[in-house]
């Protein structure tokens, strides 16, 4: 056999070990502290499956959107050693004025309001 066979058949087995063991040893005997929320040691004072507001998700993935914007906006001043710099700040500023866009937008239909 050769070395990538080898590696193979090392990697298959151990995996296989891993699931047995995984599955065979956790305890499953559910108990009270077990199914409680956990809440910083107190005892909860309400249901712990009350539906979260979906205003605080659209906040959440503006946030995340705006944080990829950054992400994507990173390498820009690397490209002033292109030879060509119309291409990548062209793309720039059709990026700021998409989200720019789409904030715009969000703040008008009152998706940033936080209180109504």
């Amino acid at each position: 056999m050769n070395f990538i066979m080898i590696m193979i058949c090392i990697t298959i087995t151990l995996s296989i070990i891993l699931m047995l063991v995984a599955h065979l040893l956790p305890d499953v005997s559910p108990d009270f502290q077990k199914l409680s929320p956990y809440e910083c040691g107190f005892d909860p004072m309400g249901s712990a499956r009350l539906p979260f507001s979906l205003h605080f998700f659209l906040v959440a993935i503006l946030f995340l959107l705006f944080d990829l914007e950054i992400a994507l906006l990173f390498p820009l001043p690397w490209a002033d050693q292109l030879p060509s710099l119309t291409i990548p700040y062209t793309y720039a500023l059709v990026l700021i004025i998409l989200l720019g866009g789409g904030l715009a937008y969000e703040w008008v239909q009152g998706g940033l309001e936080w209180a109504k």
